[in-house]
């Protein structure tokens, strides 16, 4: 056998090779991940949920969903282990970062003050649009002649 005949299996097991040590590597780190779970740390679970775990066992996990409120998982159920920081932002809504709300940063109420040369046209001045179907005249007539009756008589189609 010639090398180039076995050129596309080599590259094959190469391809296979490279595919399997990522994936290893991945569940390496994810379970290294859990293994440094704490009491008290905030975590994410594979489904979604944020929680704060309370104890951790060989298997599971007993994870605080809510105040008072309990749940058992699986190790592997952790996705991620959240820092306290990146935790409290999602789960509190707290923002330690150095913008507030309070920085002078005024939001409008519609577009018209962004745009440059906005007139002052109010709501009640405003031209409504015509939402409602009126048929032509021409139209009404011709659906009337089709066989003689109209949507309101007793037999019509």
């Amino acid at each position: 056998m010639s090398i180039v005949t076995l050129l596309p299996f080599i590259v094959l097991i190469g391809a296979m090779f490279l595919m399997t040590r990522s994936a290893k590597k991945k569940q390496q780190q994810a379970a290294q991940m859990r293994n440094e779970m704490q009491p008290g740390t905030g975590v994410r679970t594979i489904g979604g949920m944020y929680a704060t775990v309370k104890e951790i066992s060989d298997e599971t996990v007993l994870l605080e969903v809510a105040p008072g409120v309990h749940a058992v998982y699986a190790k592997n159920a952790i996705g991620a282990v959240l820092e306290d920081s990146e935790y409290n932002r999602i789960v509190h809504g707290d923002d330690d970062s150095d913008e507030s709300s309070d920085s002078g940063t005024v939001v409008p109420d519609d577009a018209s003050s962004l745009t440059g040369g906005a007139t002052d046209v109010t709501a009640e001045d405003a031209p409504k649009a015509d939402l409602t179907k009126k048929p032509d005249a021409a139209e009404a007539a011709t659906e009337g002649e089709k066989d003689g009756k109209t949507d309101g008589e007793t037999d019509a189609k």
